[in-house]
């Protein structure tokens, strides 16, 4: 390897680094948000608003009230069961993704982040799993303790919580 060579790929190292670290591994070389870019949308209806500054600025809060709606339902619907909560923020996140760069850069987090423990082995799974739902039990147990069982709480329910000690 030459010693310019060596220099070009010192300096695209150094670039990802600063481009924003471990999680530009994934895509390596898609760093930049290409919906971003007004000339290259493959979308024409969005291409055609980009060029328009007033038609853009009601878009992207339209984008940005969208994806927060869909994130204070996730939130919302969270503790109820069914699959609301995480898909709910993430499809959230994923419409924010579409117009903000800071919003991208963190889907591709996440997204890194599910490939990296797609690899790893079932018994590492299975600890962490046992793990959060320790951590998450702790945390209702506490909850409980602080402030009580809810009153809407069936009967059947609050009466084996109240059976527990300090609650």
């Amino acid at each position: 390897m030459s010693a310019d060579q060596s220099s070009r790929t010192a300096r695209r190292h150094r670039a990802r680094w600063k481009r924003g670290g471990a999680f530009d591994e994934y895509e390596p070389e898609h760093n930049t948000h290409v919906l971003i870019e007004p000339n290259e949308d493959r979308w024409e209806w969005r291409r055609r608003i980009r060029q328009d500054p007033r038609k853009l600025v009601v878009y992207r809060v339209g984008v940005a009230v969208a994806g927060l709606f869909f994130i204070i339902l996730g939130a919302l619907t969270g503790p109820i069961p069914g699959p609301g909560g995480i898909p709910l923020v993430l499809l959230g996140l994923a419409v924010w993704s579409s117009e903000f760069r800071w919003a991208h850069r963190l889907m591709r987090l996440f997204r890194l982040i599910l490939h990296r423990l797609g690899r790893w082995p079932l018994r590492q799974k299975v600890l962490l799993t046992v793990l959060a739902i320790c951590v998450g039990l702790t945390g209702a147990y506490l909850g409980f303790v602080v402030f009580g069982v809810p009153p809407w709480m069936p009967d059947v329910i609050a009466d084996l919580l109240r059976r527990l000690p300090g609650v």
